[in-house]
């Protein structure tokens, strides 16, 4: 950025800081609140504030009390007599959307309600956005007052990713929860195997993370250059890791989805076990970025294999929801296999196409039987979708549009709008990507419900998801680069009534956040400051 966009960037970040108090719609709140309304006057926690909390949300209570002690340093103390009180109350009486709350505020008192725990969760990370810059240390946090009503506007608020590519520490696993969490996201899907690494424990088959979580080496550059290195790269969750990252996702009200690719995305599994593959040739762990040809073979041992996986898999993790990929299959193996022609002819399966169908419909049945449902990409539709299954639409939104025409329940993830592994400005100005531009304003602009669907066939868009593919991103610094403040606007795009979206007030809210996000050490594109 140069001198001069600095410093008009420095006056308008200061004169949004006088506006904030006054005018409901630039206080940072992200994202934007059904209803909302200002009074005059302010609420002050300091030493004297007390937490009164219903007997459900002790989890509720001490994260907000764990928030303040540690962004603010101050100590909230269980006090028989307090100045002002933060309530947190169920209340039955409320909307019955399990995620909606309301907040009432005056000089002594803020009142959060819900009818669930959850929504008075969210009803504390608009509470916490209202909190002023941590840096500026003071002896009580001064918030202005508000009376909000506030509920989502669709069920699946996720984020993706992918921890194949590359590996990250549970340690920022959380840090990401965190981010999720504080723009009410509540949907982590967990891309854990592909081709370039597997990873996470599978006890019943420890090849799986003893050579599949290894590859040889990595691609260097982008994918065109079609060089290599040769440092060995990997990494696996062990079971014990995985519930851990489980349970705390669950104090921030966050389902954690995980991913298990199949029948394609299999080279890393078949590297371990190569006697899964249809031509049971040894193979490695893939080092190229990109799509390979190495599948599951649909036998009877493969089907065994996988259940036993999916098995451990659906023990760890209580989601009601295993994604199973289902993506980029390439069929030159089932082709040649004299396996696979018989099979299909056996099952008068006409082509490979509807041969993928029946496989997916195999693990369907596994995976229902534990009282669970899968999720698939879009590629899933071709040869016939499976009874129950759940459609991400990402080649665009006519995946998602025929689903829901069959009554399936879609995410909206289209490469369009939610690929954060995308550039967010010029390439020559932005980190090494994998291609496309996706801008803060185009995610913003995007409306997960599409126009050609009947009202009825409109509630089967659950909601939508931002992708963090990593091939091209290697640290935690710049996940968070990629991902901020693009997951924002999505946040902001699956929240808010779509009349209420207004980009140049998110743009201003936006940046009254990014205080919040240096003192957190949280990384994000200056490119999006210039999004205009």
């Amino acid at each position: 950025m140069n001198r001069k966009s600095l410093f008009l960037y420095c006056t308008l970040l200061l004169s949004l800081q006088v506006w904030a108090q006054t005018d409901t719609l630039k206080l940072p709140l992200i994202p934007r609140p059904a209803e909302i309304n200002v009074s005059a006057g302010s609420f002050k926690i300091g030493l004297n504030t007390h937490i009164l909390a219903d007997p459900k949300l002790l989890n509720e209570s001490k994260y907000l009390r764990n928030f303040i002690l540690a962004n603010h340093q101050i100590p909230l103390l269980n006090l028989t007599k307090a100045s002002n009180l933060i309530v947190l109350r169920i209340n039955k009486s409320l909307d019955k959307n399990k995620e909606s709350y309301r907040i009432s505020s005056s000089a002594k008192q803020i009142i959060i309600e819900a009818s669930e725990p959850n929504g008075i969760f969210y009803g504390i990370q608009t509470l916490i956005q209202l909190f002023p810059d941590p840096k500026n240390k003071a002896s009580a946090i001064t918030i202005p007052l508000v009376q909000i009503a506030d509920k989502p506007n669709y069920t699946w608020r996720g984020m993706h990713l992918d921890c194949s590519r590359h590996f990250f520490t549970t340690a920022f696993i959380k840090k990401y929860l965190d981010m999720m969490a504080y723009y009410k996201m509540n949907t982590f899907h967990w891309h854990l195997t592909d081709d370039q690494g597997w990873r996470i424990e599978i006890k019943k088959y420890p090849k799986l993370t003893e050579v599949g979580a290894w590859r040889n080496g990595s691609m260097i550059g982008h994918y065109r250059d079609q060089k290599f290195d040769s440092i060995k790269y990997g990494g696996f969750y062990t079971q014990d890791e995985a519930k851990e990252i489980v349970a705390y996702a669950q104090k921030l009200h966050i389902d954690v989805v995980p991913e298990i690719e199949m029948p394609g995305h299999a080279l890393a599994a078949l590297a371990a076990y190569p006697e899964f593959s249809c031509s049971k040739q040894a193979t490695q762990v893939g080092m190229r970025w990109g799509v390979e040809t190495n599948v599951f073979c649909p036998t009877e041992e493969t089907f065994t294999f996988l259940n036993h996986v999916l098995n451990e898999v659906m023990e760890i993790f209580p989601s009601k929801y295993v994604h199973i990929g289902g993506d980029e299959v390439p069929k030159e193996e089932w082709e040649k296999s004299a396996f696979c022609q018989k099979l299909m002819a056996d099952n008068k399966l006409k082509d490979a196409h509807e041969l993928q169908s029946y496989f997916i419909r195999r693990i369907e049945k596994m995976v229902n039987q534990k009282g669970k449902i899968i999720i698939g990409w879009d590629e899933i539709l071709e040869g016939g979708l499976a009874p129950n299954a759940l459609v991400m639409s990402w080649r665009g939104t006519e995946g998602g549009i025929a689903a829901a025409k069959m009554g399936h329940d879609v995410v909206m993830t289209p490469g369009s709008h939610c690929y954060f592994d995308h550039y967010q400005g010029t390439p020559a100005n932005e980190p090494l990507a994998i291609g496309g531009l996706t801008t803060l304003e185009k995610v913003y602009s995007y409306n997960p419900t599409p126009a050609s669907l009947s009202q009825q066939e409109a509630k089967h868009i659950l909601g939508a998801q931002g992708n963090v593919w990593t091939e091209y991103i290697a640290t935690p610094e710049q996940v968070e680069y990629m991902m901020m403040p693009r997951m924002a606007a999505l946040a902001e795009t699956v929240w808010t009534p779509e009349n209420l979206k207004d980009y140049p007030d998110f743009f201003m809210r936006w940046q009254l956040q990014i205080p919040y996000l240096e003192f957190k050490k949280i990384n994000f594109s200056k490119t999006s400051l210039q999004s205009k």
